[in-house]
């Protein structure tokens, strides 16, 4: 067997008494691709840091490439062909791509003549071996996602990284983008170099991981060949549960309808004659493909958009909703697909997130009172079991799963009798996954009808009472819960018939 690539042996780290990594152990061999899985808080990204030279560790032993490395940093790092690309990648949007590329490969004086025509072209033959055809002289702020990602690539191939770390690389792409992606690091690790693959995206895992060490609570829990463990395994050593425990959907009562959509059309988003209805404890999935118009059509009930035609119904009484605090007057709760964006304000604490959508619970005369929104916060962050030191906390600090379930928090403030989540569990553990869709059922118990827009299929079947399957625009059909297979799903989300 060839030498690793990469080989981290009984790393320990803690940050102010709160112990990150316990003797954690990680290797990685030449060629290979090997996930690093596990819920948020379970080590992961501390030991990419102590990987990469972001920070040091405690105790332990890195290897890379043979070497010992003493007192790593990240030039060091990086001279010894560790490369990184994250979620968000590291680009100039007004610079070109060969001059992104530039600023990764080229040393020396500032003072030195640039030879454009040489950059051009060593970033375009850079650009061929990463398995895309992106004109070098584009600037970075016109590229797709998965375009920047390849550059970030074709970067890496640049510097001869030999290990290369994908942090969740896939969570904006669509599945043609991922599949070019896929394709992308196998051209990659075929000339030698091995890719440790961080994601929260098991299917995506087991397609294209060799080997997968799971962490949990900053240990290292094992390391299984891809081909020789099964999902629920896998899910039990990441998190000591069961995979019926991630989708814990009991019966509920179902009551009388609570909104009623009727003929809603909204040209300018590309919707088309939409009816579905919600009962009081029901969870009605909204599935289809990217560009369907699920999030169009959320954004339409919740007034973020205008209906050219159709009508509303709530309770039985016709509403005419063009704004969000109409929707919210009508008991209408939206929980959006970018928590960082339109979610949450990163920079505030937790107790002004939950506050936001209902100011006036918790003021007086125009002012607000901070005792009455710290109490606000207290109790959904009991009830929630959001994890976190205290109510003043910045929501940015704090991990995706709690996070959403800040987002939620503010939701749940405004008493709705409607809810609307899209994506609730997109980029959350597994851990966290399970307890917001324990909390999704405790709702639907307390008799709020759950719109849950979702790409998931597991989720959409395991959550859902019912399943409205949108294309292009329109809702090709409603399932009910018994009727519904993930071929079905998928045949409509493709406009064919459903009985695939």
């Amino acid at each position: 067997m060839p030498s690793p690539l990469l080989c981290a042996s009984e790393i320990c780290k803690t940050f102010s008494g709160v112990v990150a990594l316990y003797h954690a152990y990680f290797d990685l061999q030449p060629g290979e691709v090997h996930a690093l899985v596990g819920e948020n808080g379970a080590g992961k990204s501390t030991l990419i840091k102590v990987i990469t030279g972001a920070v040091e560790a405690d105790a332990g032993t890195l290897e890379i490439k043979g070497r010992v490395v003493h007192d790593n940093h990240p030039s060091l790092a990086k001279s010894l062909g560790v490369a990184a690309i994250y979620q968000q990648p590291s680009l100039f949007p007004d610079l070109s791509v060969a001059e992104n590329i530039a600023l990764a490969l080229e040393m020396g004086s500032a003072w030195r003549r640039v030879n454009w025509n040489s950059r051009v072209e060593r970033a375009r033959a850079l650009l061929d071996r990463a398995g895309a055809s992106i004109d070098p002289r584009r600037l970075v702020a016109t590229l797709s996602m998965p375009e920047q990602q390849i550059v970030e690539i074709a970067k890496a191939i640049g510097v001869d990284a030999s290990v290369l770390i994908m942090d969740e690389p896939t969570a904006s792409l669509t599945e043609l983008e991922v599949e070019r992606l896929f394709r992308v690091i196998a051209a990659f690790r075929s000339q030698g170099s091995g890719v440790v693959y961080i994601s929260h995206r098991l299917e995506e895992v087991f397609t294209i991981a060799d080997r997968i060490t799971v962490l949990r609570d900053g240990v290292t829990i094992g390391t299984r060949r891809a081909s020789e463990v099964t999902r629920e395994e896998l899910i039990h050593m990441m998190a000591g549960r069961e995979l019926s425990a991630v989708y814990p959907k009991r019966e509920v009562p179902i009551g009388e309808v609570a909104i009623d959509v009727r003929r809603v059309s909204n040209h300018a988003a590309g919707l088309r004659d939409i009816s579905l209805q919600m009962r009081r404890g029901e969870i009605l999935g909204l599935a289809g493909l990217v560009g369907s118009g699920r999030t169009e059509l959320a954004e339409t009930i919740f007034g973020l958009r205008s209906a050219d035609s159709g009508e509303i119904l709530v309770h039985g009484k016709t509403v005419r909703i063009t704004s969000p605090a109409q929707a919210i007057q009508s008991g209408i709760g939206y929980v959006p697909e970018d928590r960082r964006q339109h979610g949450l304000v990163m920079e505030m604490p937790i107790t002004s997130n939950v506050s936001l959508a209902s100011l006036g619970a918790v003021s007086t005369r125009g002012w607000i009172d901070r005792n009455a929104e710290r109490d606000l916060a207290t109790n959904y962050i009991g009830r929630l079991r959001i994890k976190t030191e205290s109510p003043e906390t910045t929501a940015g600090t704090l991990s995706g799963g709690n996070q959403q379930k800040v987002a939620l928090a503010r939701w749940l403030a405004t008493n709705p009798t409607i809810l609307i989540l899209d994506e609730p569990t997109q980029g959350v553990d597994v851990g966290s996954k399970q307890e917001i869709h324990q909390l999704m059922i405790d709702l639907a118990e307390r008799g709020l009808a759950i719109l849950m827009i979702s790409s998931e299929l597991p989720e959409i079947l395991g959550m859902s009472d019912r399943i409205a399957v949108m294309y292009n625009g329109s809702i090709r059909a409603t399932l009910s819960r018994q009727e519904a297979t993930a071929q079905k799903i998928l045949a409509l989300a493709l406009g064919h018939a459903g009985d695939a």
